[in-house]
């Protein structure tokens, strides 16, 4: 069992990076391989917006970005973390989600995810919202969703709540991942969005979407 964590947060030791590293080491107990990124460590470039990606398969920039992405093609299930910016997730993770093929090449698809967000006074659900719509979208399965408000520097491993529901979540998602759960609303529901919105879209956009169809041919989508 493979799993990716991304701390989308630009602080490395906050609310956010602290829940992040529990569930990495609950997860290395269990056995399963985990690897771990801070995106504020990574080198990663801002989209240049010229979609040539949709017919190459790949981004014309060769950075860390790719380098995730690939780990994420990889693995079995996905955890990103966010702290709340202006009531939206912060501009690092925003950059890594502009080059990170989620959507259209829908780079999770039957990956099993979990998303921690983190705030002090408000915006907590919005970025949160933003995060989950991000993980539903490029075809992910939602196996649960932390939303904490926690204030700023608090000392976390002294809140016994918050500790008790990231393990319970941490447990739900290494279930799923062993038994291959099928969530069957959710199943419906993305084969409604890539049916309905995706696929149309793309086949009309004839080579220029070369790239796409054959990611999605890989997958079973085709």
């Amino acid at each position: 069992m493979k799993i990716v964590i991304i701390n989308g947060s630009p602080r490395k030791c906050g609310s956010t990076a602290y829940i992040l590293h529990v569930i990495e080491k609950n997860l290395l107990q269990k056995g399963a391989s985990v690897i771990f990124f801070d995106l504020s460590e990574q080198s990663i470039t801002l989209c240049k917006g010229c979609c040539s990606c949709y017919k190459t398969g790949h981004c014309i920039i060769n950075d860390d970005a790719e380098k995730i992405s690939q780990e994420l093609c990889n693995a079995d299930g996905v955890i990103i973390g966010s702290s709340t910016i202006a009531s939206n997730v912060p501009g690092v993770l925003k950059v890594f989600i502009d080059r990170g093929h989620f959507v259209i090449e829908q780079l999770l698809h039957r990956k099993y995810a979990l998303s921690v967000t983190t705030y002090e006074n408000y915006g907590g659900k919005q970025a949160s919202g933003v995060l989950n719509k991000l993980l539903r979208l490029s075809g992910a399965v939602m196996c649960g969703s932390i939303v904490e408000k926690i204030p700023f520097n608090s000392d976390c491993s002294s809140n016994s709540k918050l500790n008790s529901k990231v393990k319970r979540c941490i447990q739900r998602l290494y279930n799923d991942i062993e038994q291959q759960k099928d969530y069957r609303f959710q199943r419906i529901k993305r084969k409604l969005i890539f049916g309905i919105g995706l696929k149309p879209f793309v086949l009309h956009k004839g080579d220029s979407y070369a790239g796409v169809k054959k990611r999605w041919s890989k997958i079973g989508l085709l």
